[in-house]
């Protein structure tokens, strides 16, 4: 398989089992977009909201403070009242990392880190996603499927 089939979906990185000592998930997505593509999707707000909600339609709302030491926040829409989702900006890499802490009512509102590293290739740019400081397994699992399905959307969203 080459490497452009073996990155068109999502691969975690670690075992349930892993999951469950560590606390960490790790994926990696191979988008046909350029570096810059990927990496402002992440910090524009209008971008943002397109592709980081659950699977609906209805986007999310963003808020975004590009900047270390900044906030974001993303309210996802769901039956009941938005879910919101916000966090730090730690490091801020232009075209290479993110790294931000994320809390949310599924992280049981303790403190995570996102990391996010772009790499150029040549059939576009590897995303690698490391979600650390996770709770326990189920929070794990629902934020490696969770973050899978924003990866898929964020590659819909910059398909068009």
């Amino acid at each position: 398989m080459t490497q452009t089939q073996a990155s068109s979906t999502s691969q975690a990185a670690a075992a349930p089992s892993a999951v469950a000592k560590t606390g960490k998930i790790v994926l990696k997505r191979t988008i046909a977009a350029t570096v810059e593509e990927l990496f402002d999707a992440w910090l524009d707000p209008e971008s943002l909201a397109q592709w980081m909600h659950p699977g609906s339609t209805v986007p999310s709302s963003a808020r975004v403070d590009a900047r270390v030491g900044g906030t974001f926040e993303v309210l996802m829409p769901r039956e009941g009242g938005p879910l919101r989702h916000h966090g730090e900006y730690r490091v801020i890499e232009r075209n290479k990392k993110l790294v931000f802490t994320w809390l949310s009512h599924a992280t049981h509102e303790k403190e995570t880190l996102v990391t996010v590293e772009f790499h150029a290739l040549d059939a576009g740019t590897q995303i690698v996603l490391t979600h650390e400081q996770l709770p326990d397994h189920e929070t794990a699992m629902g934020h490696n499927k969770g973050w899978t399905a924003a990866l898929n959307l964020l590659e819909e969203f910059l398909e068009r």
